[in-house]
């Protein structure tokens, strides 16, 4: 039988205040057994505040799949929050939620006539394209669904150039603009996605000014109202959790862009890793050890086909630490559960001597985690207690 993650009941979520003890995470693995990756919502409200004040004539729509959480949803939308929907599970997670379509726009480029039924189903209006096929799709639900075209800014600089999979060039903008007002389809705007963890915000105001032209040239036509830009996400995360304090200068060219567009252009964000990845970390515990050339190598009960995918997928170092206090530390190596020797977490990581039993704990882990972890060798996932919702 396929193991699939544990999620805490409907309603629950204990009260957790940072900076947290060793003796509440003690008694969180005592509740909710090991492995455990906690999200604090206090966190993910934070940075929807922080983000917010940064852009503040942009709306905000999370997008799910970097934490795809009831609890995520639920905090985020009792501060206002709307969502980016990407899939038909993800707006099954939305409806469960109680969320109002009218929150939530769709922005896969592609998709299968079953993604629009059900996001039309649901009542989600707006929909992403970005190119001809794409467009033709929307010919029988024209009458119910309006676009978003895409347009494609590469960004060698970014994390992930998303604009290497999605996007037309500006250049093919007028022409696929004038096919779906032939088809009789509405266009309401363009979107656009930079990448993610950009090091700046340079592409972002670049994408801005170029999606401007294209709105100013398409509005004289009189065929589309063209009155939506999507700018994506790609806002950064670091590893010490100091991209609240940082968003705002790192906004300040996005919020000049943003100031040369025409009245009456509504602006919205699609930002996802920025909200939730400094929210989570994940408590891991040692099952056995080995001392292997010297060094002791500490086998744990989550890893790179878990919680900790994201050093494989997503380019991430997470910081982990011990929850001894010992001074005294020595090189060592921390392996995940699995026969794979691929999965190793860390090596020549700086630790106490431990044994079978003690805690690990690494932080910054809200993004690309439990989303992207596996059953591999039928290792059960970590357990996700959402805490503060």
């Amino acid at each position: 039988m396929r193991q699939v993650k544990t999620r805490q009941a409907a309603g629950e979520s204990p009260v957790l205040n940072a900076p947290y003890s060793r003796e509440a995470l003690e008694a969180l693995l005592a509740r909710y057994g090991s492995p455990l990756l906690v999200v604090d919502c206090n966190v993910i409200r934070e940075r929807y505040k922080a983000l917010s004040e940064a852009l503040p004539r942009v709306e905000l729509h999370y997008a799910l799949k970097p934490l795809p959480e009831d609890g995520v949803v639920r905090a985020l939308a009792a501060v206002g929050a709307s969502f980016d929907l990407a899939t038909s599970g993800e707006v099954s997670l939305v409806k469960a939620a109680g969320i109002s379509p009218d929150r939530c726009i769709h922005t896969h480029p592609i998709k299968k006539d079953s993604d629009i039924r059900d996001a039309l189903r649901f009542g989600v209006r707006t929909f992403v394209v970005d190119n001809e096929d794409e467009i033709g799709k929307f010919v029988k639900h024209r009458t119910r669904a309006e676009l978003l075209l895409r347009l494609s800014f590469p960004n060698p600089a970014a994390g992930a150039d998303l604009s290497r999979k999605f996007g037309c060039t500006p250049g093919e903008a007028s022409a696929l603009l004038n096919l779906a007002a032939r088809l009789g389809i509405k266009v309401r705007g363009l979107s656009f996605h930079v990448g993610s963890q950009v090091p700046d915000a340079a592409a972002h105001a670049h994408a801005v000014d170029a999606c401007n032209e294209v709105l100013v040239e398409g509005r004289r036509t009189g065929a589309h109202p063209l009155d939506v830009l999507d700018i994506g996400g790609g806002f950064p995360t670091y590893s010490d959790g100091s991209e609240g304090e940082r968003i705002g200068p790192f906004c300040a060219p996005i919020r000049a862009a943003i100031a040369r567009l025409p009245q009456g252009i509504h602006v919205i964000a699609e930002p996802g890793r920025f909200l939730v990845g400094a929210s989570a970390f994940c408590l891991t515990t040692v099952v056995g050890r080995s001392k292997r050339q010297g060094r002791w190598w500490y086998y744990l009960d989550d890893g790179v086909y878990g919680s900790f995918s994201g050093q494989i997928f997503d380019n991430t170092k997470y910081p982990i630490d011990s929850l001894k206090a010992d001074e005294a530390r020595f090189p060592s190596t921390l392996t995940g559960p699995t026969c794979d020797s691929i999965d190793i977490v860390r090596e020549d990581i700086l630790l106490p001597e431990l044994e079978a039993g003690d805690v690990l704990m690494a932080r910054a882990m809200g993004a690309y985690t439990s989303a992207c972890a596996t059953d591999f060798n039928f290792v059960p996932r970590a357990r996700v207690l959402t805490v503060n919702q």
